[in-house]
Protein backbone atom coordinates (compact mmCIF):
# COMPACT_ATOMS: atom_id res chain seq x y z
CA UNK A 1 0.00 0.00 0.00
CA UNK A 2 2.75 2.44 1.02
CA UNK A 3 4.88 1.42 -1.96
CA UNK A 4 1.94 2.01 -4.31
CA UNK A 5 1.35 5.48 -2.84
CA UNK A 6 5.02 6.40 -3.24
CA UNK A 7 4.96 5.17 -6.82
CA UNK A 8 1.89 7.29 -7.65
CA UNK A 9 3.48 10.38 -6.08
CA UNK A 10 6.71 9.75 -7.98
CA UNK A 11 4.78 9.41 -11.25
CA UNK A 12 2.88 12.63 -10.57
CA UNK A 13 6.12 14.47 -9.76
CA UNK A 14 7.68 13.14 -12.97
CA UNK A 15 4.75 14.40 -15.05
CA UNK A 16 4.97 17.86 -13.47
CA UNK A 17 8.73 18.03 -14.04
CA UNK A 18 8.28 16.86 -17.64
CA UNK A 19 5.68 19.58 -18.29
CA UNK A 20 7.93 22.25 -16.78
CA UNK A 21 10.87 21.02 -18.82
CA UNK A 22 8.80 21.12 -22.02
CA UNK A 23 7.66 24.67 -21.26
CA UNK A 24 11.25 25.73 -20.60
CA UNK A 25 12.43 24.20 -23.86
CA UNK A 26 9.62 25.89 -25.83
CA UNK A 27 10.34 29.26 -24.23
CA UNK A 28 14.06 28.87 -24.85
CA UNK A 29 13.44 27.92 -28.48
CA UNK A 30 11.29 31.01 -29.07
CA UNK A 31 13.85 33.23 -27.37
CA UNK A 32 16.63 31.62 -29.39
CA UNK A 33 14.65 32.06 -32.59
CA UNK A 34 14.17 35.75 -31.83
CA UNK A 35 17.88 36.26 -31.04
CA UNK A 36 18.92 34.29 -34.12
CA UNK A 37 16.50 36.38 -36.15
CA UNK A 38 18.24 39.57 -35.03
CA UNK A 39 21.60 38.15 -36.10
CA UNK A 40 20.10 37.01 -39.38
CA UNK A 41 18.69 40.47 -39.96
CA UNK A 42 21.97 42.18 -39.14
CA UNK A 43 24.26 39.95 -41.20
CA UNK A 44 22.22 38.25 -43.90
CA UNK A 45 18.99 40.20 -44.32
CA UNK A 46 15.50 38.79 -44.62
CA UNK A 47 13.47 37.52 -47.53
CA UNK A 48 10.40 39.56 -46.67
CA UNK A 49 7.75 42.04 -47.76
CA UNK A 50 7.30 45.55 -46.33
CA UNK A 51 3.86 47.15 -46.64
CA UNK A 52 2.57 50.50 -45.33
CA UNK A 53 -1.07 51.48 -44.81
CA UNK A 54 -3.18 54.58 -44.26
CA UNK A 55 -5.55 54.93 -41.32
CA UNK A 56 -8.32 53.22 -43.30
CA UNK A 57 -6.10 50.15 -43.84
CA UNK A 58 -5.63 50.94 -47.53
CA UNK A 59 -2.30 49.79 -48.92
CA UNK A 60 0.08 52.69 -49.65
CA UNK A 61 3.13 50.85 -50.91
CA UNK A 62 4.68 47.39 -51.07
CA UNK A 63 8.37 46.54 -51.24
CA UNK A 64 9.65 42.98 -51.52
CA UNK A 65 13.30 42.05 -51.14
CA UNK A 66 15.64 39.17 -50.44
CA UNK A 67 18.01 41.19 -48.29
CA UNK A 68 16.08 43.37 -45.85
CA UNK A 69 17.49 44.77 -42.64
CA UNK A 70 15.51 46.93 -40.20
CA UNK A 71 16.44 49.10 -37.24
CA UNK A 72 15.78 52.37 -35.45
CA UNK A 73 17.36 55.63 -36.57
CA UNK A 74 19.04 56.48 -33.29
CA UNK A 75 19.39 60.15 -34.22
CA UNK A 76 15.75 60.50 -33.17
CA UNK A 77 16.07 58.74 -29.80
CA UNK A 78 15.80 60.98 -26.76
CA UNK A 79 18.65 60.58 -24.28
CA UNK A 80 19.40 62.04 -20.85
CA UNK A 81 22.53 63.87 -19.77
CA UNK A 82 24.28 60.54 -19.14
CA UNK A 83 23.58 59.28 -22.63
CA UNK A 84 20.92 56.78 -21.58
CA UNK A 85 17.91 56.41 -23.85
CA UNK A 86 14.72 57.70 -22.20
CA UNK A 87 12.55 57.43 -25.31
CA UNK A 88 13.22 55.09 -28.21
CA UNK A 89 13.34 56.36 -31.77
CA UNK A 90 10.13 55.96 -33.76
CA UNK A 91 11.90 56.45 -37.09
CA UNK A 92 12.57 53.26 -39.03
CA UNK A 93 15.68 52.70 -41.10
CA UNK A 94 15.74 49.91 -43.71
CA UNK A 95 18.17 48.56 -46.20
CA UNK A 96 16.57 46.65 -49.07
CA UNK A 97 19.05 44.98 -51.35
CA UNK A 98 21.64 47.53 -50.28
CA UNK A 99 19.31 50.49 -50.89
CA UNK A 100 18.21 52.75 -48.04
CA UNK A 101 14.61 53.43 -46.97
CA UNK A 102 13.40 55.56 -44.05
CA UNK A 103 9.86 55.48 -42.68
CA UNK A 104 7.91 57.19 -39.89
CA UNK A 105 4.26 57.70 -39.06
CA UNK A 106 1.90 55.39 -40.94
CA UNK A 107 1.21 51.76 -40.04
CA UNK A 108 3.78 49.29 -41.37
CA UNK A 109 4.09 45.51 -41.44
CA UNK A 110 7.18 43.53 -42.37
CA UNK A 111 6.34 39.86 -42.94
CA UNK A 112 8.98 37.23 -43.59
CA UNK A 113 8.40 34.98 -46.60
CA UNK A 114 6.21 32.03 -45.62
CA UNK A 115 3.65 34.00 -43.58
CA UNK A 116 0.14 34.35 -45.05
CA UNK A 117 -2.06 37.38 -44.42
CA UNK A 118 -5.55 35.90 -44.05
CA UNK A 119 -7.22 39.27 -44.72
CA UNK A 120 -5.54 39.51 -48.14
CA UNK A 121 -6.50 35.92 -48.97
CA UNK A 122 -10.07 36.40 -47.75
CA UNK A 123 -10.46 39.54 -49.88
CA UNK A 124 -9.79 37.52 -53.05
CA UNK A 125 -13.10 35.69 -52.74
CA UNK A 126 -15.15 37.75 -50.27
CA UNK A 127 -16.15 41.34 -49.71
CA UNK A 128 -14.12 43.01 -46.97
CA UNK A 129 -16.72 45.79 -46.86
CA UNK A 130 -19.38 43.36 -45.61
CA UNK A 131 -21.13 45.29 -42.81
CA UNK A 132 -22.92 42.33 -41.25
CA UNK A 133 -22.37 43.13 -37.57
CA UNK A 134 -23.99 39.89 -36.40
CA UNK A 135 -20.74 38.04 -37.17
CA UNK A 136 -17.54 39.77 -35.96
CA UNK A 137 -14.98 40.46 -38.67
CA UNK A 138 -12.29 38.18 -37.24
CA UNK A 139 -14.76 35.27 -37.04
CA UNK A 140 -15.70 35.75 -40.70
CA UNK A 141 -12.04 35.67 -41.67
CA UNK A 142 -11.22 32.54 -39.65
CA UNK A 143 -14.34 30.64 -40.66
CA UNK A 144 -13.90 31.65 -44.27
CA UNK A 145 -10.28 30.49 -44.37
CA UNK A 146 -10.55 27.12 -42.61
CA UNK A 147 -8.10 25.56 -45.06
CA UNK A 148 -5.40 27.97 -43.87
CA UNK A 149 -6.27 27.91 -40.16
CA UNK A 150 -6.89 24.17 -39.63
CA UNK A 151 -4.69 22.98 -36.80
CA UNK A 152 -3.63 26.50 -35.86
CA UNK A 153 -3.93 27.53 -32.21
CA UNK A 154 -3.37 31.30 -32.21
CA UNK A 155 -4.75 34.10 -34.38
CA UNK A 156 -3.31 37.65 -34.55
CA UNK A 157 -5.66 40.41 -35.73
CA UNK A 158 -3.81 43.60 -36.68
CA UNK A 159 -5.66 46.91 -37.00
CA UNK A 160 -4.74 50.35 -38.31
CA UNK A 161 -4.29 53.29 -35.95
CA UNK A 162 -7.98 54.12 -36.42
CA UNK A 163 -8.96 50.56 -35.44
CA UNK A 164 -9.85 49.15 -38.87
CA UNK A 165 -8.84 45.53 -39.60
CA UNK A 166 -5.60 45.50 -41.58
CA UNK A 167 -4.04 42.01 -41.53
CA UNK A 168 -4.47 38.64 -39.81
CA UNK A 169 -1.94 35.85 -39.23
CA UNK A 170 -2.22 32.44 -37.57
CA UNK A 171 0.19 29.90 -36.15
CA UNK A 172 0.70 27.02 -33.75
CA UNK A 173 3.49 28.77 -31.86
CA UNK A 174 3.18 32.53 -31.43
CA UNK A 175 5.51 34.68 -29.33
CA UNK A 176 5.91 38.44 -29.17
CA UNK A 177 8.84 40.61 -28.17
CA UNK A 178 9.74 44.23 -27.50
CA UNK A 179 12.00 45.87 -30.09
CA UNK A 180 14.38 48.82 -30.01
CA UNK A 181 11.89 50.85 -32.09
CA UNK A 182 9.15 52.95 -30.47
CA UNK A 183 5.53 51.81 -30.98
CA UNK A 184 6.51 48.47 -32.52
CA UNK A 185 6.32 44.76 -31.70
CA UNK A 186 8.17 41.75 -33.06
CA UNK A 187 6.42 38.39 -33.44
CA UNK A 188 7.68 34.87 -34.06
CA UNK A 189 4.98 32.80 -35.80
CA UNK A 190 5.99 29.18 -36.32
CA UNK A 191 9.60 30.28 -36.71
CA UNK A 192 8.85 33.19 -39.09
CA UNK A 193 9.37 36.83 -38.20
CA UNK A 194 6.64 39.48 -38.28
CA UNK A 195 7.34 43.12 -37.44
CA UNK A 196 4.44 45.48 -36.69
CA UNK A 197 4.82 49.26 -36.41
CA UNK A 198 2.17 51.73 -35.25
CA UNK A 199 -0.69 49.22 -35.30
CA UNK A 200 -3.21 47.89 -32.82
CA UNK A 201 -3.36 44.13 -32.44
CA UNK A 202 -5.09 41.36 -30.50
CA UNK A 203 -3.91 37.76 -30.08
CA UNK A 204 -6.65 35.14 -29.68
CA UNK A 205 -6.70 31.45 -28.98
CA UNK A 206 -8.48 30.11 -32.05
CA UNK A 207 -10.97 28.18 -29.92
CA UNK A 208 -12.40 31.53 -28.74
CA UNK A 209 -13.45 32.33 -32.31
CA UNK A 210 -15.10 29.03 -33.24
Amino acid sequence: MILSLITKRAAKAFLILSALASLLVLTSCNMFTNDFGKLKSAFQGRDAVIQTYDEDSNLIDRIAGKSIDIGADDKFAIKDSEGKTVQKSGVLSFTVGGKVMTHVGSSLILAEKGLTDLVAEYAKTNSISNNDRSVPFINRIVNGMQNLTTGKEMIILIRSQSGKPLATYSGNSVSYFATDIDKSTGFIIDGKYLFVYRCDYTIYEKSLLE
